[in-house]
């Protein structure tokens, strides 16, 4: 890291004492309290949240301070942390520490894909650097893990050394990936996925279970280096949410058993449940018997494949439900059980220009609310990709989204 002048090292500590403010303000020990409850299987207060991850451009970077690159990426770390008190008034959490994981890398597949992003709209166009599964099957082989002990360790020195009287480091494993589906896609291309299913099966197979191999050497790996963290309480999982739980150690971390994964497979959500069944589900079913529990899906349709596939797993503890589900079928699925109905809602009723619909708005939660009544829930409004600038909107979206869970979810 290079170094950071006394400028934008006293913003650093400034904006360190303000998150440590902040995590122990009243308001934070009752947010704690919700997602204790949350992790704790009550149905008590659903938390909801806006998430910023796409807007990053509007929420954070104007607000920058620092000079340094260095010291404007941790400054950008800080105060994400604090958007969802400062700017949204939302139900995130706030730890009194400075959270960083190792710095690793895990590669499924030997090669890496091809991208045109359009920076103007946050997209993509994937170029296959595979056309031929068959043909060019060598081409996948090779994948593989590796972490970076010396960097992660002189880095958190040096935030200790920054504002650890202040905040200090905590370090944290996040939930514990498995993609496959998703880069497999990237290589070779949605199309030429979905006709391989039908040309070359069997290559088709033995590319997911190399896949499936390379992540579990990985879980054997984190283990034998002792590189597992707890992943409880405020410890992040993947799709933006937290670990709160009461079933995995809070200390001495030694197997993946005793963490916390996730799981998805948007890449699949147009095939039948059954191809789902035959060339997805048997290698993710490996890699979720190496987790303690479990987080599935993303903006992928869930509903088709729970009864017959994701039910299965009795360690899934939240599962994502976009507005692409049968969100009272996934309702009546999970009412009454231990797995969090994680609610995305419609992005676009909060990123059209201009002032809220909030009859709409109100409506829609009012569906969505009614689903999931009688579910643990939990409300995170993702794929946000701008708010025009205007995070006063954010701020009252995210209050008619309390007041519709208050009105209309039933415990």
């Amino acid at each position: 890291m290079e170094v950071i002048s006394n400028r934008d090292r006293e913003i650093l500590r400034r904006l360190a004492a303000q998150k440590r403010e902040y995590a122990e303000h009243p308001r934070n020990e009752e947010i704690l309290r919700q997602w204790n409850a949350l992790g704790e299987g009550k149905r008590e207060s659903p938390t909801a949240r806006l998430l910023f991850s796409n807007f990053r451009n509007e929420a954070i970077t104007p607000r920058l301070l620092c000079e340094g690159k260095d010291a404007r990426q941790i400054e950008s770390t800080l105060r994400s942390s604090l958007v969802g008190r400062e700017l949204f008034d939302d139900d995130t959490p706030i730890s009194p520490t400075f959270e960083l994981g190792w710095k690793i890398q895990v590669k499924p597949f030997g090669i890496d894909a091809k991208r045109v992003r359009d920076p103007a709209s946050g997209g993509y166009h994937i170029e296959p650097v595979i056309e031929d599964v068959e043909e060019e099957f060598e081409k996948f082989q090779g994948g593989g893990f590796r972490v970076d002990r010396e960097n992660t360790l002189s880095y958190r020195e040096q935030l200790d050394d920054l504002f650890g009287d202040i905040l200090p480091t905590r370090m944290v494993t996040p939930s514990l990936g498995g993609s496959m589906t998703n880069p497999l896609v990237h290589l070779i291309g949605m199309e030429n996925y979905y006709l391989a299913m039908y040309d070359c099966p069997e290559a088709l197979h033995k590319i997911m279970d190399m896949a499936t191999k390379v992540y579990e050497n990985y879980y054997d790996f984190l283990e034998r280096e002792q590189l597992l963290s707890p992943t409880c309480g405020i410890s992040p999982l993947h799709q933006e949410s937290f670990a709160f739980n009461h079933e995995l150690p809070t200390e001495n971390v030694t197997k993946t058993t005793q963490c916390w994964g996730f799981l998805e497979s948007q890449e699949t959500t147009a095939v039948s449940p059954e191809t789902f069944g035959e060339f997805v589900f048997p290698y993710q079913d490996r890699l979720v018997k190496r987790f303690g529990l479990l987080s599935y899906g993303c903006c992928e349709r869930v509903d088709a494949i729970f009864p017959d596939y994701l039910s299965q797993w009795k360690n899934l503890r939240k599962l994502s439900v976009s507005p692409f589900n049968n969100e009272n079928q996934v309702g009546e699925y999970l009412r009454g059980s231990k797995i969090v109905y994680y609610s995305k809602p419609r992005a676009d009723l909060v990123t059209h220009p201009g002032p809220l619909d909030e009859d709409a708005l109100r409506k829609d939660f009012q569906r969505v609310c009614t689903a999931a009544s009688g579910c643990l829930f939990e409300i995170a409004q993702r794929e946000v990709m701008t708010l025009h600038g205007d995070m006063e909107k954010g701020r009252r979206y995210v209050k008619i989204a309390k007041e519709c869970v208050e009105q209309y979810w039933k415990p």
